[in-house]
């Protein structure tokens, strides 16, 4: 049986008089992809920090595994994983130490440890530079190390804000290979992305934010018989959605001129 592994309740955020987060509520089962799209500013990756607990929520709730990320941050943490879009790390730690840092982190027996960081580093093509300084790597290959350390103790939920920033087309696909494979194995896996095409081929369900509230949820077929628009991309449903396709439609009025 399905689990609800991500849950928000009337989740909201302000600042002053300013809401970014208004009453959202979505469920994330477990096996389940699900893509987080919006324009710019729309409040997704407030949202993302609510769920992970770097943010506190001005009105709702939110909950990992059943764990309310406010009162239970420890239980919900242990079971998650999180992605940055612009992730931070130890310039003066090689990648094989960074990794092994974050399993004692996760409390990971030391021979686990070892024996998922070297499969890691070998999936993610970083072994043969895995004792260098990571002041030394390319943003690409941070991303990287980023990926394998969020992957190495085997989380349940994994979030990730705009994953695919700076990585090749052929570690893209590694990666989409990689959480449809945890998703199989039972993880929920939440994507914020600005790649619509991604979402489209990856994700099971979207949801589609805008100026902080949910417009629009469902699998892409279901969005698809929601908006009348059968044959079209999910980037044309979400234009018309977020007011996106008067832009689309004056950029290409001006070409034709």
């Amino acid at each position: 049986m399905e689990k609800v592994l991500i849950k928000t309740n009337q989740l909201q955020k302000r600042y002053g008089s300013v809401q970014v987060v208004k009453g959202l509520n979505l469920e994330v089962k477990s096996g389940e992809i699900f893509g987080f799209l919006g324009p710019n500013g729309a409040g997704k990756t407030t949202t993302i920090k609510m769920l992970t607990g770097l943010l506190e929520p001005s009105e709702g709730e939110a909950f990992i595994c059943g764990y309310d990320i406010r009162k239970q941050p420890a239980e919900a943490k242990a079971l998650m994983a999180y992605v940055p879009d612009q992730p931070k790390l130890y310039n003066k730690l090689s990648a094989r130490e960074f990794l092994h840092l974050i399993c004692a982190l996760y409390r990971v027996p030391k021979d686990i440890a070892r024996e998922r960081s070297e499969q890691l580093l070998s999936l993610f093509g970083l072994q043969d530079r895995a004792d260098e300084l990571l002041e030394g790597y390319s943003h690409g290959m941070r991303q990287k190390v980023v990926l394998a350390s969020a992957l190495i103790h085997q989380p349940q939920v994994i979030l990730l804000d705009e994953p695919t920033v700076g990585l090749d087309p052929a570690s893209a696909r590694l990666l989409k290979d990689i959480l449809q494979e945890m998703a199989r194995q039972g993880a929920a896996v939440f994507i914020s992305t600005h790649i619509l095409e991604i979402a489209e081929r990856m994700c099971d369900r979207v949801a589609i934010l805008k100026d902080g509230q949910l417009i629009a949820q469902g699998s892409p077929e279901e969005l698809r018989r929601k908006t009348g628009h059968g044959g079209e991309s999910l980037e044309d449903i979400f234009l018309e959605l977020t007011g996106g396709q008067e832009n689309a439609e004056l950029i290409k009025s001006l070409e034709e001129e």
